[in-house]
């Protein structure tokens, strides 16, 4: 077993992240976190307080990685700005349907203990709500910005958990609901 030492906190997180991808944050268990990085279970203690703890810090790496596939849309060269609000709706699923069950753990959990730090969540909505300020004419940017949120988090936070029924081309469907949505701000 290599000595507690060699493994560090982002070898943790990371570890920590596949096996709730691959398990379900529910079935993540520290036994199994400890024997895939090759160390004993209480040598996680040293990093981590608890398992709420590495989750926080889960969902902390969550944040971070849907702030920069966001970034990332935003820095792409676009049309307009509706175009790139639609790009940034569009890397917003990308990256949940990349990390369907740390995303869920990060975005949809009711325990205030797994919130990541509220900077985090801060610099994401900051990034989204200065690409919609062009488009809030009739509204404010942070009305703008919450109904975007809500209706993208909604939609697919609903199609990770199996709940929109009935078919069709849910890539489509997303497209056009966020086209509506940030249309509707401009017409």
């Amino acid at each position: 077993m290599p000595y507690p030492a060699q493994v560090t906190p982002g070898r943790i997180i990371d570890a920590a992240a596949a096996l709730i991808e691959q398990h379900g944050a529910d079935q993540m268990s520290l036994h199994q976190l400890a024997a895939d990085l090759g160390i004993r279970t209480p040598s996680l203690y040293r990093y981590f307080s608890n398992k709420s703890d590495l989750f926080r810090a889960v969902n902390l790496q969550t944040a971070h990685g849907l702030t920069a596939a966001m970034g990332a849309a935003i820095a792409q060269p676009h049309p307009d700005h509706a175009a790139r609000v639609i790009a940034i709706g569009l890397a917003y699923r990308g990256y949940a349907h990349s990390h369907p069950h740390c995303y869920l753990l990060a975005y949809s959990s009711g325990d205030p203990a797994l919130r990541p730090d509220e900077s985090a969540l801060a610099a994401l909505a900051e990034q989204i709500q200065t690409s919609v300020a062009p488009l809030s004419m009739r509204y404010d940017s942070l009305t703008v910005l919450r109904g975007l949120w809500a209706m993208v988090h909604g939609f697919v936070t609903l199609e990770l958990a199996h709940q929109i029924r009935r078919g069709g081309d849910l890539d489509a469907v997303f497209r056009a609901a966020v086209e509506i949505y940030v249309r509707g701000l401009t017409a």
